[in-house]
């Protein structure tokens, strides 16, 4: 059933469609972003950096609409957690997703960061962020992008982490989780 009425306690636990726009949108932008980062690894570097570009400008994407989703979180309470869950399982929850918003900023920004370092833009699909006044160079913004690099690793276990969670609660738990962020389905409260 899509979306039922609004004063339904299963309702009440999905999060608003804005919301769940904006995760799935992240989602699909950072798995697309590891990809093209894994894929560029080994070309020639003509070739990398061409391919690199699309992996800065989908990075700089996700920061604007993880902005969006933390201004959207801010003006808009999420669903409460499921009665259900356990306190370990509570605070994994909350743990795993405030890990996964400083990710989601950290990451872009010491991409744009350690980018600066080398004296590049980035183009954003036509929108070029400018070269930030950092004090240092290529050597410093190297290792600034080697930090994102491990940074950017720590973000797919995450994934994989919140993937077992989706797992668990649909398989194990048949709890309905998932359908919280999504528009059809039937989440419990």
């Amino acid at each position: 059933m899509l979306m039922e009425s609004l004063g339904t306690p299963a309702a009440r636990s999905r999060y608003s469609l804005v919301a769940m726009l904006l995760h799935w949108a992240i989602a699909i932008g950072v798995i697309a972003n590891w990809r093209i980062a894994e894929a560029a690894e080994n070309l020639p570097q003509a070739e990398r950096g061409a391919v690199m570009s699309w992996h800065f400008a989908i990075g700089m994407a996700i920061l604007l609409a993880t902005l969006a989703r933390i201004i959207w979180r801010l003006v808009h309470r999420p669903p409460p957690l499921s009665s259900r869950l356990a306190v370990w399982e509570r605070v994994l929850a909350r743990v795993t997703h405030s890990i996964f918003y400083i990710l989601l900023l950290a990451l872009p920004l010491l991409g744009w960061i350690g980018m600066s370092g080398y004296k590049a833009p980035i183009d954003m699909f036509g929108f070029v962020w400018p070269v930030l006044p950092v004090g240092f160079g290529e050597k410093t913004g190297h290792e600034i992008l080697e930090f994102h690099a491990t940074l950017g690793s720590l973000m797919i276990l995450l994934v994989g982490l919140h993937l077992l969670g989706v797992i668990k609660h649909m398989v194990v738990d048949r709890d309905g989780n998932l359908w919280r962020m999504l528009p059809f389905g039937t989440p419990k409260a």
